[in-house]
């Protein structure tokens, strides 16, 4: 680490990867040193962690004392310290840094995968207190098993359940897997039918067996469970449905039954409220719900697969007047942002439980059950679901309801029946077009969260396929919807205002340029408003035949002022 560095991080303040302890009063303890290397080790946040010795609370630097013998410090020493006293040992870097003539130790402590703690068995984590400042707080159990949940290093379905037995599993929920199964028109596993009870929670991994029944694990409760035995014993298992007319509930139901038998009853509910339009495309009828069901059925059981199980709190589907709500218990899992969400590896929090369903016919097979949820919900003509109001210990999907573009849905429909069936990328760059006008191909890229380079091809595809035209050249180049398409969607307006809204800014941006500068050349008026040089060329042509500039010289060397 640099001295400039250094300074960046001490200017910020604390936070949740940077600790700062001051020994102008006294020196820092061997104890209070591994305690707050341990609590930067067992943080959440991916950035780098780092130890301050000798920078106060407030940030003033005061220095760092000499550690072990002859007024020294020894940084193998110390770096051998902190290995030799937690566990498991952890490797840490040490530096001494000058800043500006007063010494300070900077101590990087990577971010562990599992629980650290001190060889005295003290464990801490670093989090927000309760007056909102960074602080190192005792790291429970209960969180050690959900934060190694979230990097993939535990999964909680697969735990043995205490004192669970056989017989508190429901012989009436295996014979309900197998249904389902048979239901899923060839999504499930069909090779789980034949097997008996006991051959089935073992095929799924539901109960710990050789020759006996060794332990039953959460899976197996989730699935088989009776519901007396699941209120005792996975207290944290439960989901909300609740019909929320403004500040009014009209519904407010709370289950804990087992996954299938839930999910069956929150399915039934769903369909006997959802209503319908319907689109007339020659013979052809096309429904058009107020919720896509195979978007909601998804996320509910991305809800159910990937909630914290060690957590309390129900999983909640809120029906308001506009949209559906679907939350859980914990946050994305280690590596899944709101910025990738749509292109990231699968990653379950409970790896077994998400493996069970997808036999059942329940989820995607390929994992990528988020998809359906934005493909289904675009098609109908809808909005995009959105995933913003989730947080570090919570996930809400919300799918927005309300009235459905249905000039958008029978695009959809009749593109589909041509043979051409669009892509999820493709539904995700006209849906923002449709509310944004235009777009460019970084914009294109954010939407899909794919690289530029993968944008342009699917950008490419609708330019061929007359949905969207482009202008501009290079950098400058964006697109918009064509004529065609606007005229499908019954707004031919919209593509004259689009039109003409360009040549009237263009012409505004060239005269107010030449009020500044005095004069404009052929390629400044292509750079300023984004297009070629032909086209610079035929719009200043445009604007002395209105008798707004006049042209001097020829050629390269022209160039254009104001009409006196």
């Amino acid at each position: 680490m640099i001295t400039e560095r250094a300074f960046e991080l001490i200017n910020k303040g604390e936070s949740l990867t940077i600790e700062f302890k001051g020994e102008s009063l006294k020196p820092l303890n061997d104890h209070d040193l591994l305690e707050a290397v341990v609590c930067l080790a067992n943080r959440t946040d991916e950035e780098a962690g780092y130890l301050f010795i000798g920078v106060e609370d407030d940030g003033r630097i005061t220095g760092a004392r000499p550690r072990h013998e002859a007024g020294k410090t020894d940084l193998l020493r110390l770096q051998a310290l902190i290995t030799n006293r937690t566990r498991p040992s952890i490797s840490v870097r040490v530096m001494l840094l000058d800043l500006e003539g007063i010494p300070v130790i900077v101590i990087e402590v990577p971010r562990s995968r599992s629980p650290i703690g001190t060889s005295e068995g003290k464990f801490l984590r670093r989090a927000l207190g309760g007056d909102g400042k960074p602080a190192c707080i005792p790291y429970l159990f209960h969180e050690m098993q959900a934060h190694q949940a979230d990097r993939g290093v535990l999964d909680y379905s697969a735990l043995v359940m205490p004192g669970v037995s056989w017989e508190d599993l429901d012989p009436i929920e295996f014979d309900r897997f197998r249904r389902t199964i048979r239901e899923s028109r060839g999504r499930g596993d069909e090779s789980l039918l034949t097997l008996s009870n006991q051959e089935l929670a073992k095929a799924l991994g539901a109960i710990e067996a050789n020759h006996e029944i060794r332990g039953i694990r959460v899976l197996g409760l989730l699935l088989f469970g009776r519901e007396e035995t699941l209120t005792g014993a996975l207290s944290a298992h439960e989901v909300a449905f609740q019909i929320l007319s403004g500040l009014k509930v009209e519904t407010n139901d709370f289950f804990r039954w087992p996954l299938l038998r839930l999910m069956e009853e929150i399915d039934a509910r769903f369909r006997a409220r959802n209503q319908e339009e319907e689109i007339q495309m020659g013979m052809l009828r096309i429904g058009v719900p107020d919720y896509p069901h195979r978007a909601f059925r998804e996320g509910l059981a991305n809800a159910l697969m990937h909630r914290d199980y060690s957590l309390t709190g129900a999983v909640h589907i809120q029906w308001h007047s506009d949209q559906i709500e679907i939350s859980n218990p914990g946050g994305f899992p280690e590596g899944v942002r709101l910025s990738n969400l749509l292109v990231t590896s699968p990653r379950p929090r409970n790896p077994l439980l998400a493996d069970a369903l997808k036999r059942a016919g329940i989820v995607e097979r390929t994992g990528r059950g988020i998809d359906t949820i934005f493909y289904e919900q675009l098609r109908n003509g809808r909005p995009a679901p959105s995933y913003e109001r989730s947080t570090s210990t919570n996930v809400t999907l919300v799918i927005p309801g309300g009235d459905a573009n249905m000039q958008f849905a029978q695009l959809v429909a009749e593109e589909s029946q041509s043979d051409r069936l669009l892509t999820l990328d493709e539904l995700l760059i006209l849906n923002l077009l449709w509310f944004e006008r235009r777009l460019n191909t970084a914009d294109a890229a954010r939407v899909t969260q794919k690289p530029e380079s993968e944008t342009r091809i699917s950008l490419q595809r609708l330019v061929e396929a007359g949905l969207i035209e482009a202008r501009g050249e290079g950098k400058g180049r964006s697109f918009h919807l064509s004529a065609g398409t606007y005229r499908r969607l019954e707004k031919p307006d919209a593509y004259v205002r689009q039109k003409g809204f360009d040549l009237l800014q263009q012409t505004q941006m060239v005269i107010q340029y030449i009020d500044v500068n005095g004069r404009i050349t052929r390629k400044e008026a292509a750079d300023l408003c984004r297009i070629s040089p032909d086209q610079a060329y035929r719009l200043l042509k445009s604007l002395i035949l209105k008798n707004k500039v006049r042209m001097h010289g020829a050629k390269r060397g022209s160039w254009y002022e104001k009409n006196a």
